[in-house]
């Protein structure tokens, strides 16, 4: 094999896949990278058997054929040459020569053969979906997914596809967050599967802001075929729980909120939360809202926020960090907060499909 490539294009792909790369692989073959060059340019693999990383890199082929070679290593030297044109030349024995400029490297790889098959998928399971709408969806619910590893169908994203509709969902079991998008796809499509935490995270790394993609799924797999990359997942095996039915009901008092004021104000006031069992508490009056922490030992803050608020006075506590994280994700101007009393969830809702259900702390006041 051998190849010439600019430095810009073969760090631009080695760094969209390696970050699928075990530290700790169960097989030595997984800490490598594969390189394929064929007429149509060199593509490049990794995997670590849950979640693979397949991308093509314009390059001038002068002999095709393939091998492997160590993904972090390979990174390393490539950000380090000068901007210039990259040869690389493997033998038969897989020892890969690379030359740029006046430097030179050798380094071992392992065969092509060893090195894990890339799944294929049949296009009739196949449907379209604009890069931005599952980019805009995946940052307004990922950071809900759980990591608490007992419960494993939590540690991931819930792909709904029901009536012309693809809806996320994540939840740790003390908030849920929720995006739905309108897509059209036969009934025969429609199913739900669990996308896990590190293919969510890949994911996002991919997308961009234009342009469709291409969302293809088995039995237990899914793959994403988007900018000239392809990300494959195997799927969390098990049911997600019923997230319909923790969505309350009704509320009697929904509250327009600025959401960046609201926000600071909640940051300045949990600095003083010290751990994860700290709350924030907010206590609406007649156009005012009063947040305030109080931690044993530690000290109290408060901070008023003025707002247009005619409903019942009602005192609820929140954890600081969850009610922070919409917030932070969310792009509008104008959020609401919905409550029915201090003991029940609240609903945090925007002007477009999305809601973020949050459970109340309960504290001594």
């Amino acid at each position: 094999m051998k190849i010439a490539v600019t430095k810009e294009a073969l760090l631009e792909g080695l760094q969209r896949i390696q970050n699928v790369v075990s530290t700790r692989p169960t097989l030595p073959i997984l800490t490598n990278a594969l390189l394929e060059a064929d007429s149509n340019g060199l593509h490049l693999t990794t995997t670590d058997l849950e979640v693979g990383i397949r991308c093509k890199v314009e390059a001038r082929v002068e002999k095709a054929g393939a091998t492997t070679l160590p993904a972090r290593k390979l990174v390393s030297i490539i950000r380090e040459l000068p901007n210039s044109e990259i040869v690389i030349e493997v033998d038969s024995k897989n020892a890969a020569s690379i030359r740029c400029g006046a430097s030179y490297f050798k380094i071992y790889g392992l065969p092509k053969e060893d090195f894990p098959a890339f799944p294929s998928f049949e296009e009739e399971n196949s449907l379209t979906l604009k890069q931005a709408d599952l980019k805009d969806g995946l940052r307004k619910t990922s950071y809900a997914i759980s990591s608490d590893e007992a419960r494993f169908v939590l540690n991931g994203i819930l792909f709904s596809l029901t009536e012309n509709k693809l809806a996320l969902v994540a939840t740790d079991g003390r908030r849920l967050a929720l995006f739905d998008t309108e897509l059209e796809f036969p009934k025969s499509h429609e199913r739900d599967f669990i996308l896990p935490t590190k293919a969510v995270t890949e994911l996002q790394r991919l997308l961009s802001d234009e342009g469709d993609m291409v969302i293809s799924s088995s039995a237990n797999l899914v793959s994403f075929h988007l900018n000239g990359a392809q990300l494959v997942s195997k799927l969390v095996d098990g049911n997600y729980p019923n997230y319909r039915q923790v969505i309350p009901g009704e509320a009697k008092e929904r509250i327009a909120l600025e959401r960046e004021a609201f926000l600071n104000c909640v940051r300045r006031v949990s600095l003083l939360s010290t751990d994860k069992t700290s709350s924030v508490r907010l206590t609406f009056t007649k156009n005012n809202l009063d947040i305030s922490a109080n931690t044993p030992e530690v000290g109290e803050a408060k901070e008023s926020l003025s707002l247009n608020y005619k409903g019942a006075d009602i005192s609820i506590a929140f954890n600081p960090e969850f009610l922070m994280d919409p917030l932070r994700n969310l792009p509008n101007d104008e959020v609401y907060l919905e409550l029915i009393d201090e003991m029940s969830p609240g609903v945090i809702k925007i002007q477009s499909p999305f809601l973020y259900v949050i459970m109340p702390m309960r504290v001594s006041t």
